[in-house]
């Protein structure tokens, strides 16, 4: 999904692996934004840049374009709330950036473009589902095999995104 030349934005980016992964694949000609609540140390890659920022504050969408200068063409979320060990507020609040996470990449996305989301099964999982389905072409459930085996953490892999008609 990301290829040389491509500008990639990782929402909930800290501590940064995913930027130097972006980093390497979008090579040289390609950018990548990450984008935390907390700072994340300068990585040693000419290529990735950071801001500080909530990715539910309202305009973080407009701040992102205003960097890039131009549209992204994948969006990166692997964020994720503070565990509090209480289910249902743990999925609430994952849910919240998840949806948080698709406003922004429905404001920033060019069309055709790609999204990996984390997202945790539960009650509201198959909500999300539907609306990734209304917006991408494809989209495809991922499991980690590093992830626990208990765990209900997943990834949604969407691919060909479709901008709304006005």
């Amino acid at each position: 999904m990301l290829k040389p030349g491509d500008a990639v934005v990782d929402l909930g980016a800290a501590p940064g692996g995913w930027l130097q992964v972006a980093s390497q694949r979008v090579g040289q000609k390609g950018i990548v934004l990450g984008i935390d609540l907390k700072s994340i140390e300068q990585l040693d890659a000419p290529n990735v840049f950071t801001i500080v920022g909530d990715i539910e504050e309202q305009g973080i969408g407009k701040r992102i374009l205003n960097f890039l200068g131009r549209k992204a063409d994948v969006v990166l979320s692997d964020a994720s709330p503070n565990l509090t060990g209480i289910w249902e507020l743990d999925q609430a609040r994952q849910l919240s950036l998840a949806t948080s996470s698709i406003k922004i990449a429905s404001e920033i996305l060019r069309d055709g473009g790609s999204m990996i989301i984390k997202a945790f099964q539960g009650s509201s999982f198959n909500d999300l589902l539907s609306s990734l389905k209304l917006t991408f072409k494809s989209v495809d459930i991922f499991r980690p095999r590093a992830t626990r085996k208990h765990s209900s953490e997943l990834y949604l892999v969407c691919k060909g995104f479709e901008r709304e008609p006005l």
